[in-house]
């Protein structure tokens, strides 16, 4: 029984040796979102402080966890009255709830670089499955550094009242609301 639980713990400790973790070069990365505004025009936003990072044991990320946090208080969308009210209790409530966080369940291959990647989404304390379109850019060497990077996009819809964000009509503010994030990431 003894041999058998070291072989166990020696082959999970072997499997999990083999897993790559890889951070996000801030520099070379960007999340943001798309809201319609009275049914007619596009108002963007970004997080200019957020965090990623990546887990996987295969070239191809075909078994790769992905994690990700924002900083509400960091959301911009070039209008510092709009930015001030996103921070209020009926937006993002930043105050409460200062992070947003994703956190993958799972990935499928869906063609060559194409992937489906779900996971959990939390914004305002609440927690909500959504499922992602992921594009693996490619995959090189940093001439600089000699470390390996890879980049990644990522995009997807959510309903905002979903998550408690905004009370106000969809014919003023859309519903759906588009993520996009890209980056690059870099092998640790």
């Amino acid at each position: 029984m003894k041999k058998m639980s070291f072989l166990l713990f020696a082959l999970c400790t072997s499997v999990a040796a083999f897993a790559q973790t890889w951070n996000v070069d801030k520099a070379h990365a960007k999340v943001g979102f798309t809201v319609t505004h009275l049914a007619i025009s596009e108002v963007d936003g970004s997080f200019k402080k957020f965090d990623a990072k990546i887990t996987s044991s295969k070239e191809d990320f075909s078994d790769a966890v992905f994690e990700f946090s924002a900083d509400i208080k960091s959301v911009s969308t070039d209008n510092d009255g709009r930015d001030g009210h996103l921070q209020k209790p009926d937006m993002f409530d930043s105050e409460k709830f200062p992070t947003l966080t994703f956190k993958s369940t799972g990935i499928t291959k869906v063609a060559d670089k194409k992937y489906k990647l779900t996971g959990d989404l939390t914004i305002k304390g609440v927690t909500k499955s959504v499922t992602l379109d992921l594009l693996h850019m490619g995959s090189t060497v940093n001439q600089r550094s000699g470390k390996k990077i890879a980049g990644f996009k990522a995009s997807g819809y959510v309903k905002r009242t979903d998550f408690g964000v905004g009370n106000m009509p969809s014919m003023m503010v859309s519903e759906d609301i588009e993520l996009r994030a890209s980056g690059e990431f870099v092998a640790q």
